[in-house]
């Protein structure tokens, strides 16, 4: 049997499937399971066991006619059985019909003639939850797994090299992040002066515990400005997801924004506290209370949360 799923979205998105292809291959554990996902997308499935292939189409760009019959030729090629669709778009669930794909599931829109089984799509859901009721189409009605990833031996000793370099392999260590910043106003982004403030108070009450800043593409500013206030800062710059994931997974506690990072400290079991936006809950489990907390800004910015705010919820 050969199983596609279609996931449109980044890397967050990816891994907040990953439990649906779990239970996924647990149903069907001789399956051939392959996924489509937009070319950046791609990377995500190294820490991924259950996919077989991961094929690329950019779900994005206003594709033309030749775009869409060459990812018709790609899935007519492999003769799948079951096609599950996370996305939202009629052409796709009219490509997947058009290659005669017995068993057809997708989400309650407009369009839902083109699927052989149809799932009510409820947005406020965790979106781990949301993208797991794709398997209801299936007769699959098991609760959601717990998200997880599997590093590989190279990443995990990657990390534990890395962990020598920046002298921290016997002390433990704090990961701060603040993802890509468009903007210094962005609404994604924390005011460098209060990550400097929370920064400071966490060396003045836990000076042996290292603090280390996660490197990114489009942070290097961020990273230059927080090492330049205090040089007793410490840097990492992971190559790719399986590196990100093992030096998450050693730190004693991540602070970040909704990011990529947040996700992985879910799955590897690193207590996160994470700052988000209003409304942005759904991107934190409710049951991982232990292992996570969410610290929700009253506006749209997230750069209203208070540095007192924060500090509160890590010395709890």
């Amino acid at each position: 049997m050969r199983i596609l799923a279609l996931v449109p979205g980044g890397i967050s998105e990816q891994i907040l499937f990953f439990p649906t292809l779990e239970d996924l291959k647990k149903r069907y554990p001789q399956a051939t399971i392959d996924a489509i996902v937009e070319p950046s997308s791609k990377s995500a499935y190294r820490v991924c066991p259950h996919v077989s292939e991961v094929l690329t189409f950019d779900f994005k760009d206003r594709n033309g006619l030749a775009d869409y019959l060459n990812l018709l030729g790609i899935i007519r090629d492999r003769e799948y059985d079951i096609a599950l669709d996370l996305g939202k778009r009629w052409t796709i669930g009219l490509l997947l019909w058009l290659n005669g794909i017995s068993v057809r599931v997708g989400y309650q829109t407009k369009t839902p003639w083109f699927f052989s089984k149809s799932v009510p799509l409820k947005n406020e859901r965790y979106v781990a939850d949301m993208y797991h009721d794709i398997l209801q189409g299936l007769g699959i009605q098991s609760p959601t797994p717990d998200l997880k990833v599997t590093l590989p031996r190279e990443d995990i000793d990657w990390a534990g090299s890395e962990q020598k370099r920046l002298g921290i392999d016997d002390s433990g260590y704090v990961l701060i992040y603040d993802g890509e910043r468009q903007s210094p106003a962005s609404d994604s982004s924390y005011p460098l002066e209060k990550w400097q403030k929370i920064a400071e108070d966490l060396q003045q009450k836990q000076p042996d515990l290292p603090i280390v800043l996660l490197q990114a593409m489009g942070n290097s500013q961020w990273i230059a400005a927080m090492t330049g206030n205090n040089p007793d800062l410490k840097v990492t710059n992971p190559s790719d997801i399986g590196k990100l994931a093992a030096i998450v997974a050693g730190a004693n506690l991540l602070l970040c924004t909704e990011s990529v990072p947040m996700h992985l400290a879910v799955a590897v079991g690193t207590y996160a506290i994470a700052l988000l936006k209003s409304g942005a809950s759904k991107f934190l489990p409710s049951n991982t209370q232990d292992r996570c907390a969410g610290i929700q800004s009253p506006s749209a910015r997230i750069a209203d949360i208070q540095p007192e705010t924060v500090l509160q919820q890590v010395w709890r």
